[in-house]
């Protein structure tokens, strides 16, 4: 057993019988690697990846590899999602290597921390153009004693490119404008799947907050093939494999053009963004389809990944007893025995096929395009194919919590939960709200990245990331606007004070990935591209622009300014690398709408949360230190835009004429 068996990450633990002697990331590594005078050979990953479990069983549980790197290297393991700053700086290091990144990563450092050469899988025998895993140690090592200079130069001359993200700044003039949304949109309809929806080619990752950024700019231009790009993606993602048909939720993304075979892990990030696009897609068209998959995507993760106390875990495994997707998947004579009268009609319902279209079984689906709401009998066959599943064993459960995540669902629940008026998801999110304030912040303040059931110390470890506090900040806010609950938006603005106080450059704008008072890294970046989850630089824009707007704090509002300017020249030419923060954008130039509503008018209150108003914040129930409060009569609401307010609406009907307007 080596020294991963203490670590609370489920990924560390998972490799923590190897015969591999790691090491978890910290100074007793680098210190050893400095005294032997050996590389560091680094391996990145995170529980739920497929990839990660293969060259773990082929390299790292084979007794013969792992003497071989015990020999050269000094080897440390890293959870991505625990350590993203770590994760980030040596990803782009294989980029630039590369062209290309993914999970399992692995990279080849100095003792000082700096890169001189990495990849990403590599197969313990040559294969498909890549060297077998051994054959690269021997390499490595053989290089690192014979030609020390040159390796030597390469990390000197990545380590100083990975520092130029910190060093871009941008115009400081006029904001761009609504132009800047509108060249965006034209550039993802370039990118377009007409066929099948979505962006670019296989493998398809369901690009999230790129479908949201035109639900957005249709809501401002009524163009219908905005809105046509929405649907055909929307109806197509959950029709297809990607979307888990008897429990709900999503897969990662799907290997195939067409989001019918996916890489099965299921991450909470995505829950949080896909059931945000099906909500805000509900709103705009009405569709009971839309609204079925929220339902479903929200019921899994508050039945599957919640938490004794309201928090979320993190994932749900690919793989179980050793097989990727074998809990998914199905064969015609297991539904003919589970669902008796009903199997012909979910056999039709789910396009299964004697041959399969998985490894000889079937991966279900809905052959018939949007076609999802489901009649009586397949809807039974549903409930006794879950039930049946239920007794299968599970993919693995990735049980840490993460702050940023959590804070994304939150968002996406709150505002969900204030959209359909469900109390019983409004609870939920309340709870995980008061989970993350007691259990992921310290007792001076200062928030964590994540917190595990297993870990002794109450739970919570590692400094959180400005990921972490934008997300927080704006799961906060909308949390006070779906409960005018005022010790929200006093938690969203300490969160948010705290991550300029922490996080902000003064000399060219834009939040560092670390605080000042974090562990010193070869470079000290800023995340600026959207991934699988939003940069911090466009969540953070978007999360003060909208709390800047309620509490009528100008620093706020100035700093996500500050964001978009230092990013304009590039992010409407590349809209899925910065729809986050063209988000941000579409609301700075609205300008915001904001909107009071005075007294107990329930009535008023969600005529305005039952539509999606992108553009909107809201204000009720409690009043709490903002300008939006003064003067305000009970009994009314009050629409404000642009400095201007509008007669107030003391009916339902009075204030949706207002709403339609805006």
């Amino acid at each position: 057993m080596n020294r991963l068996a203490d670590q609370t990450s489920p990924y560390l633990r998972q490799h923590a019988d190897n015969p591999v002697d790691w090491y978890p990331w910290g100074e007793e590594a680098f210190r050893l690697a400095r005294e032997q005078d050996r590389p560091i050979m680094l391996s990145v990953g995170y529980s739920a990846c497929h990839w990660c479990h293969v060259m773990a069983h082929e390299s790292f549980e084979d007794p013969e590899t792992a003497k071989v790197m015990n020999e050269l290297f000094v080897n440390v393991k890293v959870d991505r999602e625990e350590r993203p700053d770590v994760d980030a700086v040596y990803m782009d290091a294989v980029q630039a290597m590369q062209g290309h990144g993914g999970w399992p990563m692995t990279v080849f450092l100095t003792p000082e921390g700096r890169p001189f050469f990495g990849g990403t899988y590599f197969p313990p025998r040559s294969r498909g153009g890549l060297p077998g895993f051994v054959d690269l140690c021997r390499a490595v090592d053989d290089t690192w004693r014979n030609r020390r200079q040159e390796l030597e130069s390469q990390a000197e001359r990545l380590t100083e490119a990975l520092r130029q993200s910190a060093l871009v700044s941008g115009p400081q003039g006029e904001l761009p404008g609504a132009e800047l949304v509108a060249q965006a949109t034209s550039s993802l309809a370039r990118q377009f799947d007409a066929d099948w929806g979505g962006f670019g080619r296989a493998p398809k990752f369901p690009q999230s907050m790129s479908h949201d950024l035109l639900l957005r700019s249709f809501t401002r231009t009524g163009d219908a093939e905005e809105l046509a790009m929405v649907t055909t993606s929307l109806d197509a993602m959950a029709s297809g494999g990607i979307y888990d048909h008897l429990g709900g939720g999503f897969a990662r993304y799907s290997v195939d053009a067409f989001w019918m075979v996916p890489h099965f892990e299921k991450m909470l990030y995505d829950q949080a963004l896909l059931a945000r696009v099906y909500l805000h897609a509900w709103q705009v068209t009405g569709e009971p389809r839309y609204r079925q998959v929220l339902d479903e995507t929200v019921g899994y993760v508050l039945r599957d990944l919640r938490a004794p106390g309201g928090g979320l875990y993190s994932a749900e495994d690919a793989d179980s007893e050793g097989e990727e997707g074998r809990f998914y998947v199905w064969r015609p004579e297991e539904i003919r025995e589970v669902c008796g009268e009903d199997a012909d009609e979910a056999i039709a319902w789910y396009g299964v096929t004697p041959g399969g279209n998985f490894e000889g079984a079937n991966i279900l689906h809905r052959p018939v395009r949007g076609d999802l709401v489901r009649p009586e009998a397949v809807e039974r066959a549903r409930r006794a194919l879950f039930a049946a599943r239920e007794q299968r064993v599970r993919p693995g459960l990735d049980d840490k919590v993460l702050t940023e995540w959590n804070g994304l669902f939150l968002a996406t629940l709150a505002e969900a939960a204030a959209a359909t008026g469900d109390l019983g998801w409004r609870a939920a999110a309340v709870e995980l709200a008061e989970f993350l304030a007691t259990h992921l912040r310290r007792d001076d303040g200062r928030w964590l990245r994540a917190w595990h059931p297993a870990a002794s110390d109450e739970g919570a470890r590692l400094p959180a990331f400005a990921a972490d506090h934008a997300a927080i900040v704006d799961g906060f806010t909308r949390l006070a606007e779906c409960t005018g609950e005022a010790r929200w938006i006093a938690e969203a603005r300490s969160a948010a004070d705290a991550l300029l106080e922490l996080f902000w450059d003064d000399e060219r704008g834009g939040v560092f990935t670390t605080g000042h008072d974090a562990e010193t890294l070869v470079a000290r970046q800023k995340d600026l591209l959207d991934n699988a989850t939003p940069s911090a630089n466009g969540a953070t824009a978007l999360s003060l622009a909208r709390l800047g707007a309620l509490t009528g704090e100008e620093r706020y509002r100035e700093a996500a300014e500050a964001i978009v300017r230092l990013l304009a020249d590039t992010s409407g030419a590349h809209p899925g690398a910065f729809a986050h923060l063209l988000s941000a954008v579409d609301v700075l130039v609205g300008p915001p709408s904001e909107i009071v509503v005075v007294g107990e008018r329930p009535d008023l209150v969600a005529a305005v949360q039952r539509r999606f108003l992108p553009r909107a914040v809201l204000a009720w129930g409690e009043a709490y230190p903002s300008p939006l409060w003064e003067g305000r009569d009970p009994g009314r609401a009050y629409l404000c835009q642009g400095f201007a307010c509008r007669q107030p609406a003391t009916t339902v009907e009075a204030l949706e004429e207002q709403l339609a307007e805006v």
